[in-house]
């Protein structure tokens, strides 16, 4: 299975990620690598805990934008 992540520098320094299609999946890391290593992990457990029965909050979509 395939999911999008967000993934944000922490200003705190690091990184956080979270699963936009399943929101309660948020982990973070010192580097990338790590977030995306301990997301993975995060998104998991929530399908291994709700059974693979996940509730997808919303609807994320790629959308192409002209900038002039």
């Amino acid at each position: 299975m395939k999911f999008k992540v967000w993934l944000q520098k922490s200003d705190e320094g690091g990184y956080t990620a979270q699963c936009l299609e399943i929101p309660a999946a948020i982990s973070e890391g010192k580097t990338k690598e790590e977030a995306l290593d301990n997301i993975k992990e995060a998104i998991e457990l929530v399908l291994e805990f709700t059974g693979g029965e996940v509730q997808v909050h919303g609807e994320v979509v790629t959308v192409d934008v002209s900038f002039l």
